[in-house]
């Protein structure tokens, strides 16, 4: 399976006023990200509220990213996992005949899986059924509160899964991510999903990275990549700090739904998140908008 190296945004989902999908926008959307780099976008995840949406909406937007790449060299991949395994064979049966390059699954986050076996017994019935595309598994335990060591899932998965590609690792665990990444001598695409420390995983080997904040500012993470390629740190970890200075935002204004009054900063208006996320008011976004400009953030936001 192609190794995938580079930076993947994780897209919003436009909305509008009322919390109601804008597929319409992807189009434009999907042009913005090309220009400034990205190598794929990872929908309906966390950023794109894929947990928020419908079974029709979810299925909407992946058409519509597919439509928008189209022609272009911008993998899209497309979680389809959730709670119910029948459930996340029915997307993911959609988003393979919809033309998606790859698909994800996450951990059951109601019923969780008790160990590694059962994390891989239940991503395997989804990947037997689509084993002609590429499988992901989207870790991130502090949402879905499985916290299965990914060196133990790949020792069961890759016994059962001929089709997994990787993991997009959304963790802190250095140790395990590393232990993952030399796994049968680097067989899987490592995917580092934590922009605040990326510079950490490219340390250890890291070249691929998703994230929320590359839908913004690409032109700083390619900077990093590329001062750490050219062996100055200094700069590589300036370059870091002002990546958290940017992500600090997120936690003052409520979270993840700042990722979108980012994007309305660049001249996006995707609307909010949907309940029971929280959203800024506006007197909050003018406050916003202020400490995004004393960031002086310049060229590192994407254009």
């Amino acid at each position: 399976m192609e190794r995938i190296e580079g930076v993947i945004a994780a897209p919003f989902t436009p909305m509008d006023g009322e919390g109601e999908i804008v597929p319409d926008k992807i189009g434009d959307y999907f042009k913005y990200l090309e220009r400034n780099g990205i190598v794929g976008v990872f929908i309906n995840g966390s950023t794109g509220e894929g947990v928020s949406l419908s079974q029709d909406e979810k299925r909407v937007t992946t058409e519509a990213w597919v439509d928008a790449a189209s022609g272009s060299d911008v993998k899209v991949i497309a979680l389809v996992g959730g709670t119910s395994y029948k459930e996340s064979i029915d997307n993911a049966v959609h988003a393979r005949n919809s033309g998606v390059d790859a698909i994800a699954l996450m951990a059951p986050y109601y019923f969780k899986p008790a160990d590694a076996l059962q994390l891989a017994q239940f991503c395997a019935k989804i990947g037997d059924v689509v084993n002609d595309i590429p499988l992901y598994f989207y870790h991130i335990p502090v949402l879905t509160g499985c916290n299965v060591a990914m060196f133990d899932f790949l020792k069961e998965a890759s016994l059962s899964i001929s089709n997994l590609a990787g993991i997009k690792y959304t963790h802190e665990d250095f140790m395990d991510f590393l232990s993952c990444k030399n796994f049968q001598n680097e067989k899987f695409n490592m995917m580092w999903g934590r922009d605040e420390n990326m510079l950490s995983a490219l340390v250890l080997g890291c070249r691929c990275a998703v994230g929320s904040t590359f839908n913004y500012a690409a032109p700083l993470y390619y900077k990093m990549i590329e001062q750490f390629d050219n062996g100055d740190f200094d700069k590589a970890q300036k370059l870091q700090q002002k990546s958290i200075d940017m992500i600090r935002l997120l936690g003052k204004y409520g979270g993840i739904a700042t990722g979108k009054a980012y994007m309305r900063y660049l001249g996006f208006d995707f609307g909010g998140f949907r309940l029971p996320v929280k959203n800024m008011s506006e007197k909050e976004y003018i406050s916003f908008c202020k400490d995004v400009d004393s960031l002086k953030m310049g060229d590192l936001f994407s254009k």
